[in-house]
Parts: structure tokens; sequence; C-alpha cells
């Protein structure tokens, strides 16, 4: 306290003389922490007056040891820790300062090449703002867990430091993270090089040659094909030096496979410059001299794959084929590389790394990539952390302005929802890239989590060649069209450091023309392929007509069954379960007919006992939505689970069923990749109910139904999409049927409506058997499972035959049939009993069980019976503009004889797929059984 303002209080104050010394000794206390004295000194101290404003004064003890600790060094300012344990005011500032800057460092960094960023004032950021001057810069100050690798630094060192440590080229953001290790080793990794790598002369002469190779793609393609199409990486070509580098640690760390998931923005120049494909190819595709099997794809759209030699072995590289629906490939990587990983029995992801690329504007718009994150940490879906690059071109399509492309910061935030690290990197600044990918890999390795770059660059070019983005990017493109290419500035960089010459430059450019010219593999590291991890050459040239044999002898069905349901003596079931259970062991001992879940649970055994792996995921897949599966049982004593499909041989394949997130698009993506990259696999996705399938509509057109015509890809993914009309309103009733048919061309999917627990066993059975691999579409039942007609013998599951039609079942003399009803699923029972209640027999009813590829065989074998009848009918639950009227009544009447007519009983057209009142739906559904069974 000031002399004179303190001597004129002393003069005022009942508090003076031989209590002064007390009074010293409760102000030095209420300074060191003030809730140690009581409120009535708290209150009479924070009254007292202010010097020029400082709100709190120092510590006559803290003062004295100052002094001290001069004494014993003269050269420098020291600032301790007293022995009452008390930090110096100025001590927990910098301490905070070096908080600051690793929380919020990442928003002065410099990251646009461009300089177009309005970067907004950080005051944590600020000396000023910590109460500390350049003044301090001469005093150390113990640096706490910043690792510098010194316990103490002057704070004009620190400062320093830590501008160059989060404040560079490199902006990051972890400080979200919630575990203390994973934030520890992110510091160790920046701070101990100030975000600042060491590289060799080699080193760099590659980084150097991956940013020639870049740009000289471009170059030569806009030379040889001006004006043509190919969504240029120019701006971004830092990828190439980043995705080698990435492949090259993953090797190092003992990765076998690599699979990478991008859009079209530089899609060319990472076949041609990272997997070697070569460029002699790409020159006749663009020049169109090539052969197309099936409908083909545009060239920004193509996969390839090759091997990628590291230090650590040969690296197999896969990219995705993938349509120009942003950021849809993203789960179908994942799905791919979980395959792999399961193939290797690899638990932690350490043989397999997914590498994902996206847009800026796509990475916030599109849902996929919140519900991919969502998936990454789950049992069914954790494929040991992706590396998720950004390719920040600070524009999308034409669309630049933050206010309109996210409600964010970054374009990145999305991913804190799973407390992902994200680093932000200069695209021009090659080897803040390489860094940042290199530690990504590590990260990733050690963690088993995602990682998030965020490569702030430009497009050089409009959205395409051919358009013009100066229209809606005025300012932006005129600071393009001067900016220097990220090889002119790394070569200008190391000519500086006088580490190579302009002449040796223009030699490595030189170089790589001359190959590019020649159509060579412009890659030293492709190596030439071994032998693949799966071999798809026996399910090669098969259709669906292909002749297999899925019989088994009924002995060996029962022994299935009984391994089916064995259980430990100490699992206590529920009630409702255990029964379910007591009935198959008499359906076994053929007590009872086979049921729509034991019937499903046997073609499990049986496919696992061949020695193939089944995947089964959904919302509610292990019990079964209808309670008819209880493929995984729990203990009600203590909750333990346990699978007895796990349990059939020492020798079987793996069964694993998943209760997936609440997701449809990324999953069934997911489920996708993981079907074309495993092909003895029976991978199923089930919907909750066949209506939410329309959620993943982007994967059934891009992918599913069209990923062999247009990219050659097998994939034997099966859907269970429960289907049928029972009153339970708009949507729980259609799995939408006719889209599916609406996409039914070229052999490409398959399309049933089994009806009995047979039909499903043998259509399980035959998916694996047959050595074809489409998708499966099932519209599979619901009040079906329960059904007393559904229900089948041992000895016709054990036939292996699926019918693809199945004719009358009842004693109907052919002669005496004045009219033929086709029909497929549910209806068909309610047909049946009502005739059967009518006594009818001049009707005859026909169930088509496989809608596509339609059964003309079989079904004209099942009609020449009836050459007589003229009246056929197609009877369906569904608006005459839904179900498979529209699409399949083609077929119907090629069945029908030459003078036969065809005509259509069911609901009447609609836009919604069902009604809401189960009397209005009731009223309907026996409107149409009537009318197709009423002879006019």
């Amino acid at each position: 306290m000031h002399e004179g303002v303190m001597k004129a209080w002393l003069e005022s104050s009942h508090l003076g003389g031989g209590n002064m010394a007390y009074v010293d000794e409760l102000y030095e206390s209420y300074l060191a922490e003030p809730t140690s004295v009581s409120d009535e000194w708290r209150s009479f101290f924070a009254t007292l007056p202010k010097l020029d404003g400082v709100d709190l004064e120092v510590r006559h003890a803290d003062v004295r040891q100052q002094f001290a600790d001069l004494a014993k060094n003269k050269h420098r300012e020291v600032v301790v820790v007293n022995s009452g344990g008390t930090a110096d005011s100025r001590q927990v500032k910098v301490l905070q300062l070096i908080n600051s800057y690793r929380f919020r460092g990442h928003q002065q960094a410099n990251l646009d090449p461009l300089g177009l960023w309005q970067q907004s004032r950080v005051r944590d950021l600020e000396l000023s703002h910590h109460d500390l001057s350049e003044a301090d810069f001469d005093t150390e100050f113990n640096v706490g867990s910043f690792a510098s690798g010194q316990e103490v630094m002057k704070l004009g060192d620190l400062y320093k430091a830590l501008e160059k440590t989060y404040c560079g080229s490199i902006g990051a953001e972890y400080m979200h993270i919630v575990s203390t290790d994973e934030k520890r080793w992110i510091q160790q990794r920046l701070e101990s090089v100030q975000s600042t790598p060491s590289y060799s002369k080699d080193e760099q002469a590659g980084i150097l040659k991956g940013l020639i190779a870049a740009d000289g793609l471009e170059k030569a393609l806009s030379s040889k094909f001006p004006g043509a199409k190919r969504f240029g990486l120019e701006g971004g070509d830092a990828m190439v030096p980043m995705l080698k580098a990435m492949i090259h640690r993953a090797g190092e760390q003992g990765a076998k496979d690599c699979v990478i998931g991008m859009a079209h923005r530089g899609r060319l120049n990472t076949l041609i410059n990272v997997l070697g494909k070569n460029p002699s190819k790409l020159f006749d595709e663009f020049a169109g001299k090539y052969e197309v099997v099936g409908a083909g794809d545009v060239k920004y759209h193509m996969g390839f794959s090759s091997d990628f030699e590291t230090a650590g072995g040969n690296v197999h590289l896969a990219l995705a084929f993938n349509p120009s629906h942003l950021e849809i490939v993203n789960p179908v990587v994942m799905g791919s590389v979980r395959a792999r990983l399961d193939r290797r029995e690899d638990r932690d992801g350490s043989t397999a790394l997914p590498i994902s690329i996206h847009g800026d504007s796509a990475f916030a718009g599109q849902g996929v990539v919140a519900e991919t994150f969502n998936l990454s940490q789950t049992r069914a879906f954790k494929v040991g952390g992706t590396v998720r690059i950004v390719i920040n071109n600070q524009v999308g399509f034409t669309t630049s302005n933050r206010e309109d492309t996210r409600s964010t910061e970054y374009c990145t935030d999305i991913a804190k929802m799973v407390q992902a690290p994200i680093f932000h990197v200069n695209g021009d600044d090659p080897e803040a890239v390489v860094f940042v990918a290199q530690l990504a890999v590590d990260y990733r390795n050690t963690f088993k989590r995602d990682v998030v770059i965020d490569l702030v660059c430009y497009r050089r070019n409009g959205h395409n060649e051919a358009d013009e983005p100066n229209a809606t990017q005025p300012l932006m493109y005129q600071k393009i069209k001067k900016h220097p290419t990220p090889r002119e500035l790394y070569a200008k960089t190391l000519i500086g450091q006088n580490l190579f010459t302009a002449d040796e430059v223009s030699t490595f450019v030189s170089d790589y023309r001359d190959a590019l010219d020649k159509g060579d593999c412009v890659v030293e590291e492709k190596s030439a392929v071994t032998a693949a991890s799966v071999d798809w050459t026996p399910f090669l040239g098969h259709d669906w007509d292909s002749e297999f044999d899925a019989s088994m002898s009924l002995d060996k069905l029962i022994e299935l069954g009984k391994k089916a349901t064995k259980l430990p003596e100490s699992m206590v079931m529920q009630r409702q379960v255990g029964r379910v259970y007591e009935d198959r062991a008499l359906m076994l001992a053929g007590e009872k007919k086979i049921d729509w879940g034991f019937a499903e649970i046997l073609a499990y055994a049986s496919t696992v006992s061949d020695g193939n792996r089944i995947r089964i995921v959904g919302q509610d897949s292990a019990r079964g939505t209808f309670f008819h599966r209880h493929a995984v049982l729990h203990s009600q004593t203590d909750g333990a689970t346990y699978t007895p499909l796990e349990h059939i041989s020492a020798d079987q394949g793996p069964f694993q069923v998943y209760d997936s997130a609440l997701s449809e698009e990324a999953v069934l993506a997911f489920e996708y990749g993981y079907a074309t990259a495993e092909p003895r696999a029976m991978v199923i996705w089930e919907g909750q109910f066949g209506d939410f399938a329309n959620g993943a509509q982007v994967v059934i057109d891009q992918f599913l139904s069209s990923g062999e015509q247009k990219w050659g890809r097998l994939c034997g993914l099966t859907l269970l999409l429960p289907h049928g009309y029972e009153g339970q309103g708009p949507e729980h009733s259609s799995a939408r049927l006719e889209r599916f048919l609406q996409l039914c061309a070229d052999h490409n999917m398959q399309v049933c409506i089994p009806t009995t627990p047979a039909q499903v066993f043998n259509m399980l059975r035959r998916q694996m058997v047959r050595p074809m691999r489409r998708p499966l579409i099932v519209m599979s039942p619901k009040s079906l499972l329960r059904h007393p007609l559904a229900t089948s013998t041992l000895e016709e599951l054990a036939s292996g035959v699926f019918h693809n039609v199945i004719g009358e079942i009842d004693d109907i003399k052919a002669s005496d049939v004045k009219r033929v009803v086709f029909c497929s699923g549910k209806v068909y029972y309610e047909l049946l009993e009502e005739r059967r209640k009518r006594e009818q027999t001049d009707v005859a009813i026909v169930r088509v069980e496989q809608l596509y590829p339609f059964p003309h065989a079989e079904m004209a074998k099942v009609v020449s019976q009836y050459q007589h009848v003229t009246d056929f009918v197609w009877c369906q639950e569904e608006p005459q503009n839904q179900g498979a009227w529209y699409c399949s009544q083609h077929h119907f009447r090629g069945a029908i004889p030459q003078k036969g007519y065809l005509t259509y009983a069911g609901r009447e057209a609609s836009s919604s797929p069902a009604v809401g009142y189960l009397s209005v739906h009731n009223k309907q559904q026996q409107a149409l059984i009537n009318d197709a069974l009423t002879i006019k």
C-alpha cells in the first residue's frame, strides 16, 4: 500500500498501535487466500484504497523471497514458488497463457494460402490479457507441461515457441478431447518440435517430386485435352505427398491394406501419382479409346488397386469406386476395411488403414458424415479409426460465404462429436502437411480413433474445368490467378536454402514429364501385386440360374438344429424366449412343424457349418423386431449373453449378429462395402421395418442396384425388409417393393417374397451355395412369422430347393379352374383361407416367390395346366401404383395363354402407401380379396 495513503488510514483507524502486527498477519493471509479470513475481515480488506487501479497487492513474504533469490543469482529474474506453496501471480498467468494457445492458437494460425480469411482478434492469446508484457520477456518461468524439454523458459522464448507451435502453418484443435493421455500425446508431438518438422534432403526431394507430379499431370491433361472435365487437384497439390507419406507410415507400422474413398476432385491425380495407374490408360479414356463392360462410368468415379512398397513391406491400395453423391463412399470404405480386418482376425485395426477424403462443404453438409462418426467406435463398425482428410477449397460449387455453407467456425467442427483431434494445415506448406499426415497415422494407430486433417487450400479452376469461377468469386479468383503453385513455392524455398539448384528442380520436372509422355507408371513405390487376400475367381461369370446343390441330409439338419438350440445349464431365459426354444426342440422331434424363426436359425447354422461367415446387422436383429429370431440369449439372473450359433462346431465360420446404431444410410453403405470385400460371407442388413429402407435410398440406387454395371463390382449383400399390410399405417406397411423392381435390369439383383419357412431356409442357403454374388432383396414377413399355415417340414428344408413359383396346393382339378390368381407374399394366405371358407374350386392361386429375375420357365410349367383359362388376375395388397403391378405385369402377360387376359385386384392408386385407420384397412383388404376370388 502507498505510504501516504497508509499513513492517512492509520491515523484515522482504531486498528493502529499494538494491533498492527495482528492486522498485518491477517492481511498477508488475505492476499494469499481471501477465503482464509472471516467474512468481516474479507469485506474490510476489499474496501481498502487502491493505487493506480491495482486490485491486489503482493504479499511482503513474496517480496522478501524475491530479494533472497536475486541475492543468490544477480544475473536474472526468477519467478519461484515460496515456502508457503503459493505461486507468484505471473507464474499462474504464464500457465494460463500456455493453455490459451493450446485451446485457441488455431484461430490465429497462418492457414489460408490466399490470405482471404478474416480472423477475429483473440484476446486470450495477447500478453496483456494475462497481465504480462514484453517487459517480462527476460523473466524465467516454470512452463508446466509444455513439452519443450525444459522446466523453465524465458517468457520471450516461450512466447515465440507458442506462436510457432500453434499459430504457424498448423492449427491444432484437440483440447476438446476428454482423455488426458491423448491430449498429452498430441502436445508432446507438436510442442517438442514447435510444429516444425525436420526432414532430410532425400525426404524433401520426395515431397518436391510429389508436388511436381501433382502439378505436372494437371498441366499435361489440360494441354492434351483442353476443356475436358477432370476435376483437377490444382491448389490442393499437397494431397499427393500427404497420401504417400500416410501409406509409407502405415506400412512401416504393419499395415497390409489401405482403402481410400474420395470424391471426384483430385481423383485422377490420386490414381496416377499415388496408386500408379498407367497414364497411357487414362489418356486413352480421355480420347475414347477403351472398351466398356456393362454401362461403365465417368473417369473420375472409377476405382483402382495396386501394391505400394514401404519399409515395412507392401501395402495393398484400393481406391473405392463411388458415385457423385458426396460423402456416401465413406461408410463403404469403412465396411471394406472391416471385412479385411475380420478376415485377418484383426481386432484393433492394425493391419488395414481407411482414408476418407472429403470436400469442405460436403463434410459439413452431408448427414452421412455424422452417421459414420457415430459408428466409428461401435462394436459392429469400428475399424481402429479412420484418417479423414478435408480438401478445403474454401468454396463448394459456387458457394463460399460461410453463412451459407455451415453454422460453425470450421467445416470440420462436426468431428468434435467423437472427440477427434483436428489438424488444420496450410496447403502451401508441404512439409507441415506431411508432418500432420504422419502425426495423424501415428495418432490413429496409437489410440484407434478417428483423426481429421483440414488441408486448407484453393481450387485453381471452377467446379470443373469448363466452369467460370469469376462470375461468383471474383476477388478469390483474382488472387488465385496471381498465386504461385505449391510446387513453385516449395522449389523456391529449397533453392533459397541451397538444398537444390534451379537446374536440379528443372530436371525433376522434365523427368516426370518424360515418364508421363511415355505412358509408363510414374509411382516409384508401385510393386507387382502379390496374391490377393481374397479370391473372387469362383464367383465370376455366373448368373442367377447357375446350377448348384444346396440339399443336405435330414440327419445333418437335425444335428445342426440340436446344436443351435443347446444352451448352458446356467442360462436362465425369459419365460417367452424359453418357450420359443422349447418349441424348437419339439420341431426337431417332429412333434411340431418348423416355423419361420427356426428355419432362419437352421439356415444360419448350416451356413457356418460349411465354414462361411455370417454377419447380420439391424436395429433389432439379435432378437428380431417381431420377437422371432432370438439368436442372442440374455440370462435373467446376471445379464450375460449366449449365442448358440457360435457353438455349432470347432471349425465353423464366425457368426456375428449386431444390433446397429439407429441409422439406415451409413449402416447399409457399410454393409455394402463389407460384402464387396468378402464373397465368402453371408452379409445381411435387416430393416426394423422395410419402410425405413428409403432412408438409405442413395445406397440402393447408386451402389446396390448399379455397382456391377458401372464398375464391375460383385456384391452378395442380402436385405431383409419386413413388408406386409396389417393395418399398421403408412410407415409400417411397405418396403416399397415397386422401387426395387423399377431398378431391376441386367439380372442385377434378386427380389424375393418367400411365404414358407422352407422357402426362407433354401433362399438363404442358395445365396451362399450358388456361385453367384448379387444382391438379394427380401420382402420378409411380419404376421406370417406366426401364421398357422406358414409352416414347413424338416424334409422340405432339407430338399435344398427354393421354388421361384409355387402352384396350387389344394386338391383342385385344373380342368375346373375358370380363373387363375397370381400373387406374392402374405395376401396368398388370406386368399387361400377365404377360398377355403367359400369352398370355391374354380379359382387357382399361384404364388410368385421370386419377382426378379422373373422365372419364366417355372411359371410356364405351372400355367401349362391352365391353357383353357382366359381369366387371369394379379392380386396385391399395395396400391395400384405401388407393389409389383406396374413393373411386373408384362411378365405375367407373357406367361398366360395367348387368348387370356390379365386384370388387377388390389387397392386403388394412392400417394400414401397405406391408410391410417385399422377399420378402413380391413375394409380395403376384404374388398381386394373378394375382387380377386369373384368371377364376374
